[in-house]
């Protein structure tokens, strides 16, 4: 979620808006995971998966210099039936109504650390089947693996 450029106190506010937005997509039938590897060397800071099947891949983003900086998000779009940024509060909405950000593709969610808000909807552009494929195995698998961790930390020692 975070660069090493972003502060302390920006990696806080970016957990708060995944936090925020990972309950959203909860109460829409989403279920999230954090810091997704995708083929490519890129990693998104949530995907979720709907009751549907469909992948949504949500950007975080906490200050204008890492969103500017930002060059590789499209790459995103390969792995996602919808792509959305996530912002705080207060954050300059402006450059998300730029051509470079495909506003007609990008939906747009505020958030703070108890909820968040779909403030543009992000366009639908169906995955084709053996993308979609993969992207929901690799994400079920991690999925299981994580929760394996959580229940037991020296699992994957064994094996």
């Amino acid at each position: 979620m975070t660069s090493p450029a972003v502060l302390p106190s920006e990696a806080l506010v970016a957990g708060d808006v995944a936090r925020g937005v990972t309950r959203m997509l909860l109460r829409h039938d989403c279920t999230a995971i954090a810091e997704v590897p995708l083929d490519g060397g890129r990693r998104a800071d949530l995907m979720a998966l709907d009751a549907r099947g469909n992948i949504v891949i949500v950007e975080i983003k906490v200050s204008r210099a890492d969103l500017l900086g930002d060059a590789k998000w499209t790459d995103y779009l390969a792995h996602c039936d919808r792509f959305f940024w996530a912002v705080p509060e207060g954050f300059d909405l402006r450059p998300f109504d730029q051509p470079g950000f495909l506003p007609e593709r990008a939906g747009l969610i505020i958030a703070d650390r108890y909820d968040a808000a779909v403030a543009r909807e992000a366009a639908t552009v169906p995955l084709a089947s053996a993308t979609r494929r993969k992207c929901t195995l690799a994400f079920a698998r991690r999925a299981a693996r994580r929760v394996v961790n959580l229940l037991d930390p020296e699992a994957e020692q064994h094996f």
